[in-house]
């Protein structure tokens, strides 16, 4: 399939935007409509890898002390918590949402939407009971993210909006956005960022290279190579692993000896279909986007997985 053919099976699915790099290059390119390549939008959850660069950014310039270092360094209250496992929680598993909160995002006990409409969100995510020891289990919790939030702000003297346009948001290049906040002014860590699909493809260019940028190394090649590495199995029913505030996986591959083959994967992952994923082996980054929401029994198609990740793994490429 060339690039012809593949416009033609993404135009009937609604995208608001594909796009496709490939060694450096944009290689495919389609918008819905005219207006799509430069307007900003939401990209919900794809916030949280954004956040999670920013961390690594805050601990390669010493601002922020390394994974291991608790939590309880910046919010005194877990060590005065009844529950002692709290004064264990380590920043390595709030990226990796293995805090151990009892936790439930959007079903059962609506934590996500409690912690919206409380008059502060980080007192609330902290005052949760613990439902696994810290580090034992991967948790889907947009709160954790707000704490991470909460701390680039103690640590590095601003707001993580101004953390991003001085060391990310500026050398990308990425001079649009918009960004929401808690009660307290603190940017929303798990959600609310607005960018431009050509933005979210630099991103995940920036990742590709090893977090160099035009000859300037903006996040350091170590913490790029922890953060996308499956910590711990994603939690049921996705699939794959979960790293720093990015998600991995992999494309099984036609085997040439009978073994097992497969192509590794990392990417950030947004509500309502918005995605940014990056092939090191393929020296590809693909970015799609939409707004259109799906129910249950009707779940949108896996675009990259049957439409794009065939091209990138096939011989004759894209």
């Amino acid at each position: 399939m060339k690039p012809t053919s593949l416009t033609a099976a993404v135009a009937p699915l609604n995208l608001r935007s594909c796009l496709i790099s490939l060694r450096g290059g944009l290689r495919f390119e389609h918008y819905r409509d005219g207006r799509t390549a430069s307007e900003m939008a939401k990209i919900n959850s794809c916030t949280k890898s954004v956040l999670s660069s920013l961390i690594c950014i805050a601990m390669d310039k010493g601002l922020l002390p390394g994974p291991a270092a608790g939590a309880a360094g910046f919010f005194p209250q877990l060590r005065r918590d009844m529950d002692k496992r709290k004064q264990e929680i380590t920043l390595e598993q709030l990226l990796t949402l293995s805090a151990g909160f009892r936790w439930t995002e959007f079903g059962g006990l609506n934590s996500f939407p409690k912690m919206t409409r409380s008059p502060n969100w980080v007192e609330y995510v902290l005052e949760q009971p613990l439902a696994d020891d810290p580090g034992t289990r991967m948790e889907y919790n947009s709160g954790v993210s707000q704490l991470l939030s909460a701390i680039l702000v103690q640590a590095s003297g601003m707001t993580t909006a101004r953390f991003a346009e001085q060391y990310l948001f500026g050398p990308l290049g990425i001079t649009e956005y918009q960004w929401e906040a808690d009660p307290q002014g603190i940017h929303t860590g798990g959600f609310g960022l607005k960018l431009r699909p050509a933005d979210l493809l630099k991103f995940g260019q920036l990742y590709l290279q090893q977090g160099n940028w035009e000859k300037t190394q903006i996040i350091s090649r170590r913490r790029v190579a922890c953060s996308v590495q499956p910590a711990l199995a994603a939690e049921p029913p996705r699939h794959g692993g979960y790293g720093w505030h990015w998600w991995t996986d992999s494309i099984p591959l036609r085997s040439t000896n009978g073994e097992p083959a497969a192509m590794d994967y990392y990417y950030a992952r947004g509500y309502a279909g918005q995605f940014v994923y990056v092939l090191p082996e393929a020296q590809s980054v693909v970015v799609l986007t939409r707004d259109s929401k799906r129910g249950k029994n009707n779940p949108p198609p896996d675009v990259f997985r049957e439409h794009i990740a065939p091209l990138l793994v096939s011989p004759d490429g894209l």
